[in-house]
C-alpha cells in the first residue's frame, strides 16, 4: 500500500477535525500524520500513526521557517512516505526544504488565508519577521515540477491562479464531512425555538459583528430570537459588548468538542456564518460548519467565500448574502425564523444535498486519484491536473 505522510507543524488543534477527518477516510493510502508539536487539549488521534521527529522542535520551526531542512524530518519523510501531502501553504513552505532532501513530491492542500492574505501584509512583519518572505517562498512552490496544489473550493483556486499559480498545476477537491456523524436530531427546524448559531473562531473574518447587528433588526421584528455563539478568540469581550449595547439575548459558550457542536445544531433552527474578507485580505477558504449544519437539518445562511456559491443550494437549503450586508443578513434570518414550512422544508432537504454532494467517503477516491498523480509523475505534467479538475 502506498504512504502519504501529512504534515502540519502543530498536531492538531480542536479547529482542524477535517484534516484528521479526511486522513481517516483514506482507502487506498496509508496515512501517517507528521508535525513538530503535538497541541495540548487538540483533537483525540487515537488509533492513527503519529510522528513527531526527535530533538528540538522549536529549534526545527526556526529552521524550517528559514528555509534549511530538517534531519529528523527527511528521516521521517524517507520511512513513512512516497507521498507528502501538507495542510496550508504555510506550513507546505516550511516543510519543502525536508520533502525535497527526502526526493519526494508533496501536494499542498491551500484552505484560505494562506492565499488570500494579501503580500503587503507578510511583507509588513504583521504575521512574523520570519514570514516577511512567505509570499515568494510560496511563488516559487509555485513552479517546483513536483509540487502540486489543491483548493478546498472552486473560489480559492480561482484566487491562486490570479496570484500566478499555473492552472494546471491546481484542482479543487472538496474535502467532505462524515454524514454518520453529522446526521438530524429532534424535531425539525420549523419545530423549534427562535435560536440562531454560529460555530467559529471569534476573529475578523467571521463577521460576526455582522450577525449581532442583524440580530438587532431581527429582534425589532421577532422579540424571542436568540443567539448562540460556539467558539472563542480576541475578539470575543468586543463582540460580548455589542451585543450587550443592542440589547441581543447572547449565549457565549466557548470552545466546544463535536459532541458539544452537534448539541448545539439539535436545538437551533438557523446556523448562520457571515463571513467577510478581513483587512488583511484573510477569507474563509469554504466553511465546513456550513456542511455539519445542514447534515443535522439545521438550514445556514451565509456569505463565506467558496461556501455561499458551492456549499449550499439556494432557496432549498440555505439563503446567501453579500458579505457586510445587514440588511440582506438579517431578512434571511426573519424569514427562516418566521416561516415554519420553509424552515421544514430546508431542514428535510439539507441533509441529502449533504450526503449526495459531500460524503467524506464518496469525495476520497478523488482525492487518491490527486495522490496518484503526483506520487507517480516526475514533474507534475501540464494538464493532467486539468484533467483532474474535471
Amino acid at each position: 500500500m502506498n504512504r502519504v505522510a501529512i504534515y502540519r507543524n502543530v498536531l492538531l488543534p480542536r479547529s482542524e477535525t477535517f484534516v484528521r477527518d479526511q486522513a481517516r477516510a483514506l482507502r487506498a493510502w496509508k496515512p501517517t500524520l507528521v508535525g513538530n508539536f503535538r497541541v495540548r487539549d487538540g483533537l483525540d488521534l487515537s488509533g492513527m500513526d503519529v510522528r513527531l521527529p526527535g530533538g528540538g522542535a522549536s529549534q526545527r520551526r526556526l529552521r524550517q521557517r528559514l528555509g534549511v531542512a530538517d534531519r529528523g524530518l527527511v528521516e521521517t519523510f524517507e520511512a513513512h512516505a512516497d507521498l507528502v501531502h501538507v495542510h496550508f501553504g504555510l506550513d507546505a513552505v516550511d516543510a519543502w526544504p525536508s520533502v525535497k532532501r527526502a526526493g519526494l513530491p508533496m501536494l499542498v492542500t491551500l484552505h484560505g488565508y494562506d492565499i488570500t492574505t494579501r503580500k503587503g501584509w507578510w511583507w509588513s512583519g504583521r504575521g512574523g519577521l520570519t514570514r516577511i518572505p512567505y509570499p515568494a517562498r510560496l511563488a516559487r512552490l509555485f513552479r517546483e515540477p513536483r509540487v502540486g496544489f489543491i483548493a478546498v473550493s472552486d473560489a480559492i483556486r480561482a484566487h491562486a491562479i490570479t496570484l500566478g499559480m499555473p492552472p494546471e498545476k491546481i484542482v479543487t477537491r472538496r474535502i467532505g464531512i462524515d454524514v454518520r456523524k453529522f446526521t438530524p436530531a429532534g424535531t425539525l427546524a420549523g419545530q423549534r425555538p427562535r435560536r440562531v448559531l454560529f460555530v467559529g473562531r471569534l476573529v475578523e473574518k467571521k463577521g460576526v459583528r455582522y450577525l449581532i447587528e442583524a440580530m438587532a433588526r431581527v429582534r425589532a421584528r421577532l422579540p424571542d430570537a436568540t443567539l448562540a455563539i460556539v467558539g472563542d478568540g480576541p475578539l470575543r469581550a468586543t463582540l460580548a459588548a455589542l451585543a450587550s449595547d443592542l440589547a441581543v439575548p447572547t449565549e457565549f459558550l466557548g470552545t466546544l468538542d463535536d459532541v458539544g457542536v452537534r448539541a448545539q445544531l439539535a436545538s437551533a433552527r438557523v446556523f448562520c456564518l457571515p463571513s467577510i474578507v478581513a483587512a488583511s485580505g484573510d477569507a474563509e477558504g469554504f466553511g465546513m460548519v456550513l456542511l455539519e449544519a445542514q447534515a443535522c437539518g439545521v438550514p445556514v445562511v451565509t456569505s463565506a467565500r467558496g461556501g455561499a456559491v458551492e456549499g449550499l443550494v439556494e432557496g432549498t437549503t440555505g439563503f446567501s448574502f453579500s458579505e457586510r450586508d445587514v440588511d440582506a443578513l438579517a431578512t434571511a434570518l426573519a424569514t427562516l425564523l418566521s416561516d415554519d414550512a420553509l424552515a421544514n422544508h430546508m431542514s428535510q432537504r439539507a441533509p441529502a444535498f449533504v450526503r449526495e454532494t459531500f460524503d467524506i467517503d464518496s469525495l476520497t477516491p478523488a482525492l487518491e486519484a490527486v495522490y496518484d498523480h503526483v506520487a507517480n509523475a516526475t514533474q507534475v505534467q501540464p494538464g493532467v491536473m486539468q484533467c483532474l479538475q474535471s
